[in-house]
């Protein structure tokens, strides 16, 4: 099941996101899609796209007269001391509206202090989430979020997280040669999904994309039952072209 990679990754768009929001926020009057291009040095059929994608999640809003001003969600996540509340939120509204998208559960992961932890999810009753029969912090070597969170580790990282958890068989499709695995890391494109075939779990399929915000380690993922792994590589297409915005939260 290869999927073919894209030109660049939707993620890697985000600092010229970044760049835009800074622009509109100067203007507190509204500031035209010409000037953005002006001030920001981008073009405008990629700015366009831009400016769509945060209009959508709700970063800035178009007036009138065509002028852009910054968004209800730019402000909620400036609020001082509910920051923290507000991203959660803002990121649990992100995550539901892709868990219907793709019709599958969807996380956000990051590797905090050397661990691999699930931070969100969302799911439903047409939608379960992967049953966590082994810990998650012991399965980085076989599930797409562990895998995911390893490739943007240097070797030493990788080492060090191995020698604290050690690799075991889960399914007869667990991959457990540590030479093997490293390769696997190693090779695997920075724009295409890491992909878990019943690695994990046998009945579950799933795919994680990395979430690259500042120095942080985290991946977007997705599970789905055996069922439905004819849909696993549209739906991860699908997570790998929606990472922007969620990035965008993460790095604001």
């Amino acid at each position: 099941m290869a999927l073919k990679p894209e030109p660049t990754a939707p993620f890697h768009s985000v600092q010229y996101a970044l760049r835009v929001l800074e622009t509109v926020s100067r203007h507190g009057g509204g500031v035209t899609d010409v000037q953005i291009a002006r001030e920001t040095g981008l073009p405008v059929a990629h700015l366009s796209s831009l400016l769509l994608m945060l209009r959508r999640e709700g970063y800035v809003e178009q007036v009138a007269d065509g002028a852009y001003v910054i968004g209800d969600s730019l402000v909620l996540l400036g609020s001082g001391l509910t920051r923290r509340e507000a991203l959660e939120a803002k990121l649990q509204e992100t995550l539901t509206e892709l868990r219907d998208s793709v019709g599958a559960a969807v996380y956000i992961s990051r590797y905090i202090d050397g661990e691999v932890k699930i931070t969100q999810f969302a799911d439903g009753p047409r939608t379960p989430k992967v049953n966590e029969w082994v810990d998650f912090r012991s399965a980085a070597h076989a599930s797409a979020v562990g895998k995911c969170l390893l490739t943007q580790l240097d070797q030493n990282g990788r080492w060090d997280h191995l020698a604290r958890h050690k690799i075991a068989r889960l399914t007869s499709r667990t991959i457990t040669n540590e030479r093997i695995l490293f390769s696997k890391l190693d090779s695997q494109p920075a724009t295409v999904p890491v992909l878990d075939l019943q690695e994990y779990a046998v009945g579950t399929v799933c795919a994680a994309v990395p979430l690259t915000a500042g120095s942080a380690v985290g991946c977007l993922a997705l599970s789905l039952p055996i069922e439905h792994a004819h849909r696993l590589r549209a739906a991860a297409d699908t997570l790998n072209r929606r990472a922007a915005p969620v990035v965008l939260s993460l790095a604001i």
